[in-house]
């Protein structure tokens, strides 16, 4: 998988319980080109991440001429004037290339990298708009549905996907680990996994898959009626 730098603006984010959203519900990060969310998913365990995390502290000053915050945590403030600072002259180039997918993805991404979900998810389905099969927009788009809580929106999309690749391996993944975490749908993960599977015998995660297979199966055995895996 070839990672764009730029898609990691913002790399250490310490999160306030008020501000964890959704982020506590799946093991699942960003999409980026090949549309896999495996961040916190290490050999031997796919877990979600923690639910809780002590208050930071906000930095109040200035933010300088560079974009760089100092040593400190920011907060989603901090980060969101970030963003709109990056974002502007993308935004300005809108204004007389309004059809321009290229720049709507690139907004996308400044706000994504910042956790500005929600902006985020606007940007990119404006893209979308003029760029319809591009599959990995298309999953930065569900990956932002499913941080402001929309798990539907996130599966519908990446079911759009698979309607302009079905064998769209990243896709498959992520499907699999929305099903499992967000719709405690265990066979539909496991389904989405097996075909993956079948259709790329080769898969580079092959092992992790594998291992979900079985987590997902065997959550299904001591999860009790009503409960999450």
């Amino acid at each position: 998988m070839v990672d764009d730098p730029k898609r990691h603006a913002v790399s250490r984010l310490s999160w306030r319980p008020r501000q964890l959203l959704v982020l506590s519900a799946v093991c699942l990060a960003a999409g980026f080109l090949a549309g896999y969310w495996l961040r916190n998913s290490a050999p031997g365990s796919v877990k979600a991440p923690v639910s809780s995390a002590p208050p930071v502290a906000e930095y109040s000053g200035p933010i300088p001429s560079g974009g760089e915050m100092p040593n400190a945590s920011p907060s989603l403030d901090d980060l969101k004037l970030m963003a709109d600072k990056k974002a502007a002259p993308l935004l300005a180039q809108l204004k007389s290339d309004s059809k321009n997918a290229r720049l709507y993805n690139q907004v996308g991404l400044i706000y994504k990298s910042t956790h500005q979900f929600k902006e985020a998810a606007e940007y990119f389905s404006e893209a979308l708009q003029y760029d319809a099969k591009n599959v990995g927009v298309r999953a930065d788009y569900a990956s932002c549905l499913y941080y402001t809580g929309d798990v539907d929106g996130a599966l519908a999309q990446l079911n759009q996907s698979l309607v302009y690749d079905p064998a769209h391996a990243g896709t498959l993944m992520n499907i699999g680990i929305i099903k499992w975490r967000g719709k405690n749908d265990v066979d539909g993960a496991v389904a989405a996994w097996e075909r993956l599977l079948q259709l790329h015998p080769d898969f580079p995660q092959k092992d992790l898959i594998q291992q979900m297979i079985t987590q997902a199966k065997q959550s299904a055995k001591t999860t009790k009626p009503g409960e999450k895996g």
